[in-house]
């Protein structure tokens, strides 16, 4: 009995809920969408690299290489500049009436540009004249009156010295006599007042006409007729294409090689092939301290139709004067070696655009010192990507580096 009592003691109802029976299906799921988040992070890794991690590259410029190359001492590159350049606005404000030129017009000294709205300026010119000519006829009528004061003044003198006037009349005449010529002076500065006015009202009148202040071409866009500028706006600009220079920075280091009236070559960048006589026209007694450069202008030898202010240019410094023949050569385009790379057998060249790289074709001519001379492939100025990688594909994002 002990023992069964002890049995029945042992003995309980397990009240806890029931365990779950492994689910090996839920597994298989979870595997299975665990290997697709993989898959696709190996197949988006590529693009969120080239888009977030841009891969940083060392990029140069394809060049144009002049035939005198033989002859250049030191190449610099810098803007075309107008010397003389001018700035037509009015010393008045106002509103534009005519406008007698458009950018590009060719115009000379003296020349006619702006009208200017005149109609409060000739009011202000008439009322001046009507000033003018009120304080004349004030002064000629004091006149008159003085006149006829010094002639009775004259009269009781005479009078008085016979005994036949009273002293106190002359007196009183002559004290008259002092007050008209008083009058006489003050009406007088009256009229050079209105004069000087008048004088102020035609010169604003005639600064409603605007001229050319030199011979030149008008390079920017004038303001539209109809348009109300402030005192000293300007209107529109002039440069003198006959005073256009290119103005480069020369490293101090480098200044020795120049020689003031020596010999140049320039090429501008608008106008790839063509090459140009150049004479040094200044070296700069400035230098850049933070830069260690002289600003040296080099001037066109013959007359530039072509050029025009503020085009890139390139200046070759020559040790000798270019000759015809050497002038008319083609120059070449260069493309430096380490641009190039295989892509399926061929040459190829990465060319970026807009922060990003595209793969051209290129066909090779002979080497130069620092590459090869381009036959077939991107322009002259196109920049690319120097040693390339070989995980650099089409269309990737590229951060440019120092070279």
């Amino acid at each position: 009995m002990d023992r069964l009592s002890s049995d029945l003691a042992s003995l309980k109802i397990d009240r806890s809920p029931p365990r779950e029976r492994a689910s090996y299906g839920r597994y298989l799921v979870w595997l299975l969408l665990l290997g697709g988040l993989v898959a696709a992070a190996a197949w988006v890794y590529p693009y969120a690299e080239a888009e977030v991690f841009k891969t940083t590259v060392k990029t140069a410029t394809i060049v144009d290489v002049s035939p005198s190359m033989a002859l250049t001492s030191l190449t610099a590159t810098g803007y075309i500049v107008a010397e003389l350049r001018s700035k037509v606005g009015s010393n008045l404000p106002g509103r534009i009436a005519k406008l007698h030129v458009k950018e590009g017009s060719l115009v000379k000294e003296g020349d006619l540009l702006v009208e200017l709205d005149a109609a409060d300026h000739r009011g202000n010119v008439a009322a001046s004249q009507a000033r003018v000519a009120s304080a004349e006829a004030r002064v000629a009528s004091i006149n008159a009156s003085l006149s006829e004061l010094l002639t009775q003044a004259k009269r009781q003198r005479s009078l008085l010295d016979q005994g036949a006037a009273a002293r106190s009349v002359v007196e009183d005449l002559e004290g008259k006599v002092g007050t008209s010529r008083a009058e006489v002076s003050a009406a007088q500065a009256e009229v050079k007042s209105a004069q000087a006015q008048l004088a102020l009202s035609k010169v604003n009148l005639g600064r409603t006409i605007i001229a050319a202040p030199i011979t030149g071409t008008v390079v920017t866009k004038p303001l539209e007729v109809g348009e109300t500028i402030e005192m000293l706006t300007p209107i529109l600009e002039m440069a003198d294409m006959r005073s256009l220079v290119v103005e480069v920075d020369v490293p101090e280091t480098r200044l020795s090689l120049i020689k003031l009236g020596g010999h140049a070559e320039i090429s501008l960048d608008a106008f790839p092939g063509q090459r140009f006589r150049g004479r040094v026209r200044e070296i700069g007694k400035r230098v850049n301290r933070s830069k260690a450069t002289v600003p040296v202008k080099v001037e066109f030898a013959e007359a530039n139709e072509e050029a025009l202010p503020d085009m890139s240019a390139r200046v070759s410094f020559l040790t000798e004067a270019l000759d015809q023949k050497v002038l008319a050569a083609p120059s070449k385009r260069v493309v430096p070696a380490k641009a190039l790379t295989k892509r399926d057998g061929r040459d190829v060249v990465f060319v970026v655009v807009d922060g990003k790289v595209k793969k051209e074709p290129v066909t090779l001519g002979p080497k130069t010192d620092d590459g090869f001379e381009l036959v077939e492939g991107p322009d002259v100025g196109s920049k690319v990507v120097l040693e390339p990688p070989a995980t650099l594909a089409q269309g990737q994002k590229i951060k440019e580096g120092s070279e």
